[in-house]
């Protein structure tokens, strides 16, 4: 994947999604084949792995059920203090701007328990824990699972603002549509392997002409290539339901025009 890039995986329970995504921060080893992150073969010997992590942080499903300290504060402080290095003035820096990061209010909920949060604001402060060591990727693993409407719009909101500041996130997620507006490219696991990877217009494309995980395939994509085949002239790039009545707005006004024209 590219820097700045976000990138969505997605496939079948059972895929392989996390166990891939667990290779880029060496948790796993690959029993067979290359893994490179930032150019480095993690297969080779001299990889400081406490810097990988540090480099590339992965949010866990329901990271909430990870948070354990008396403080907001403290528990996202916990992998700085770990280091033994860095010094107090900036452990509360960064926990400030991690806090912030994720739209929490830093003196609201600093010395707040992690255990008198909502879900949503659990959610948050987890993924404040893994901002807070200035990861180069952040990998996000079902970060909607489990939170209520209101929950889910909130988090997304929050990996979007993520993602506008140039930070290169990985979601691996079951919900394709939900994180439509984020992906640049989508990634489809089949059986441990890629299946097929692009832009999203592009591998929903693909997975119909194969009839294959075409549950992945969103509603409005489907219909649009139902259309075409009617004989409809339609962008083959939408994915999301605003700008498919957009386009249909479109094509009806071209057919009155052309219709008024004919009379």
């Amino acid at each position: 994947m590219f820097p700045g890039e976000c990138v969505g995986i997605v496939g079948e329970t059972g895929s392989g999604k996390t166990t891939l995504v667990q290779h880029f921060n060496g948790l796993l080893k690959p029993s067979g084949g290359k893994v490179y992150v930032e150019g480095k073969d993690l297969g080779r010997p001299g990889i400081s792995w406490p810097e990988l992590r540090r480099r590339v942080g992965l949010v866990f499903q329901y990271p909430e059920h990870q948070l354990f300290e008396e403080t907001v504060f403290e528990d996202i402080a916990f992998a700085l203090r770990r280091q033994k290095t860095v010094p107090e003035e900036e452990i509360e820096s960064r926990v400030k701007s991690a806090i912030l990061l994720v739209g929490l209010d830093y003196e609201t909920f600093r010395q707040r328990s992690p255990f008198e949060l909502s879900t949503g604001e659990m959610r948050r402060a987890a993924l404040a824990g893994a901002l807070v060591q200035e990861p180069a990727v952040l990998i996000l693993d079902e970060p909607t699972v489990g939170l209520d409407g209101t929950g889910k719009e909130e988090i997304l909101r929050e990996i979007e603002t993520l993602h506008r500041s140039g930070r290169t996130i990985i979601i691996i997620s079951h919900a394709v549509e939900e994180v439509l507006g984020l992906t640049d490219r989508l990634v489809v696991m089949e059986s441990g392997r890629v299946l097929v990877s692009g832009v999203p217009s592009a591998v929903f494309t693909f997975l119909l002409q194969e009839n294959k995980l075409t549950f992945l395939v969103p509603p409005v994509f489907r219909l649009f290539h139902e259309l075409r085949g009617c004989g409809w002239s339609l962008p083959t790039e939408i994915v999301r339901v605003e700008e498919a009545i957009l386009a249909i707005d479109r094509q009806l006004g071209r057919a009155r025009l052309s219709s008024g024209a004919g009379n």
